[in-house]
C-alpha cells in the first residue's frame, strides 16, 4: 500500500490536495463558548492598554479593517465599541487536536500550518472515495458536527494552487481547481493574490510590467532568477501552476519568526526602531501561541536595493520575553552599518527551540 502511495504521488499531476482552513478560528472559538459575544465585532489578542496585537478578528471585526498582527490601539480606533478576549491557546491547540483526529479518518498525510490550519494529500484515501472534493466535504461536515465551528477547503492537485485558492469562499465554503482549469486559473489572477508574491514583491513586478499570472508567465526563468534571485524559480514554477512540494506529515518547525514590508522605505532611526519593535511583538505573541522558546535571535534587514543582511546572536538559556525580544534585536541593529540606505523589510526569528517544545510547534507557511 506504501510503495503504490509513492508510484501514484511521483507524477505530481496526479496529487488530490486539500487545503483545510478554519473560519477565524480563536475569535470563532470564543463566540461559540460565549453567547454574549456572537455577531459582535470581537479580537482575541492583547489589551489597546498594554500594546498589544490582534492574533485573530471575527468577520464582524473584519467589516471595519481590522486583521491579525495589527496593533490593538488601532484596532479599536477603527471600531469604538471591539471586544477584546485574552487567547485560550489551550483550548485552541484541544480543538486543533480534535480536528487533526477528523483528518486522520482519510490521510495519514496532513501538514499542519498552524492550529486552524492544513494541508492533506488524500491522493489514495483511507475511505476509496473516488474524487478528494468528496473528501472535503465530509472532513467539513463532521468538523462542524464535532467542533460547531466551521471550516473552509480548497481543492487541487498541488499545495500552491489548494492554497491560492483559499479565502475565494470563506467563510464556511469550498474552491476546487480541476486539473485542466490549473493553468488559466493562475493566469488569470492578479500577481497580489499569488501566495508568496507579498507587497514589496508585487511592487516591483508592477514596475517591471508584470500584473497578472499571464505576465508572469511571459517571463524567462533566466529574467525572473537575475531579478529576484533563487525565489525566480519558484515564480517560474507557480506561473505555470507547477509545485512539486510534498504534503510534509509530522514536520518538527526549526524556528518561529516575524517580519514587516513596508510600502515606504524607512529611512530615520525612530521610525525604524518602532518597527522593530512591532515586529518583535508580533513574534512574542507567536511565541506564546505555541509555547515555544529559543536561544537563537536573528535579525533580519533589507535595504531599498534588495540587498539582505542578517545578524544573530545565541544565548545560554532560551529567551522569549518581550522585552529581552526588543532588546537584542535593537542592540543588534545599532551594529549594522546603514551607510544612509533606507530599510524596506524587518524581521525578528528565534531558533535552536527548546527540544521540549518541538512537539507542540506547528509549521507556519514558508511565507505567512
Amino acid at each position: 500500500m506504501v510503495l503504490m502511495y509513492f508510484e501514484l504521488v511521483a507524477n505530481v499531476s496526479q496529487r488530490k490536495i486539500i487545503h483545510i482552513d478554519m473560519d477565524a478560528f480563536y475569535a470563532s472559538v470564543e463566540q461559540r463558548d460565549n453567547p454574549k459575544y456572537r455577531g459582535k465585532p470581537l479580537v482575541v489578542g492583547g489589551s489597546p492598554n498594554q500594546r498589544g496585537v490582534v492574533a485573530a478578528a471575527s468577520y464582524e471585526a473584519r467589516k471595519y479593517g481590522i486583521h491579525s498582527a495589527m496593533p490593538s490601539k488601532l484596532a479599536l480606533a477603527k471600531c469604538p465599541n471591539l471586544i477584546f478576549v485574552k487567547p485560550r491557546f489551550e483550548v485552541y491547540r484541544a480543538i486543533s487536536a480534535q480536528i487533526h483526529d477528523i483528518f486522520r479518518l482519510y490521510t495519514d498525510i496532513f501538514e499542519p500550518i498552524a492550529l486552524d490550519e492544513a494541508y492533506l494529500d488524500v491522493t489514495s484515501n483511507k475511505q476509496g472515495l473516488p474524487y478528494a472534493s468528496t473528501v472535503a466535504k465530509r472532513i467539513r461536515t463532521e468538523i462542524f458536527q464535532q467542533t460547531k465551528l466551521t471550516a473552509s477547503a480548497d481543492v487541487s492537485i498541488n499545495k500552491f494552487l489548494a492554497k491560492i485558492a483559499s479565502g475565494t469562499n470563506k467563510p464556511n465554503g469550498m474552491t476546487v481547481i480541476l486539473p485542466e482549469d490549473a493553468e488559466k486559473f493562475v493566469e488569470s489572477l492578479p500577481i497580489e493574490k499569488f501566495h508568496g508574491i507579498g507587497k514589496v514583491t508585487a511592487t516591483k513586478m508592477h514596475d517591471l510590467g508584470i500584473r497578472t499570472g499571464t505576465d508572469l508567465k511571459e517571463r524567462s526563468l533566466e529574467f525572473l532568477v537575475q531579478e529576484f534571485g533563487k525565489v525566480g524559480k519558484y515564480y517560474y514554477k507557480i506561473a505555470r501552476a507547477r509545485d512539486d512540494r510534498a504534503v510534509e506529515p509530522n514536520r518538527i518547525r526549526k524556528s518561529i519568526g516575524a517580519e514587516n514590508s513596508f510600502a515606504e522605505d524607512l529611512s530615520d532611526k525612530e521610525s525604524i526602531l518602532l518597527e522593530l519593535k512591532q515586529v518583535a511583538r508580533i513574534l512574542q505573541e507567536r511565541l506564546d501561541k505555541n509555547q515555544a522558546s529559543g536561544r537563537t535571535l536573528t535579525l533580519k534587514v533589507k535595504f531599498s536595493d534588495y540587498q539582505q543582511i542578517t545578524r544573530s546572536r545565541t544565548f545560554g538559556d532560551n529567551i522569549n520575553s518581550l522585552d529581552k525580544i526588543i532588546a537584542e534585536a535593537i542592540a543588534l541593529f545599532e551594529a549594522i552599518e546603514l551607510e544612509n540606505r533606507s530599510i524596506r523589510l524587518l524581521g525578528i526569528s528565534l531558533s535552536n527551540l527548546n527540544p521540549g517544545e518541538l512537539q507542540q510547534v506547528l509549521q507556519l507557511s514558508l511565507f505567512e
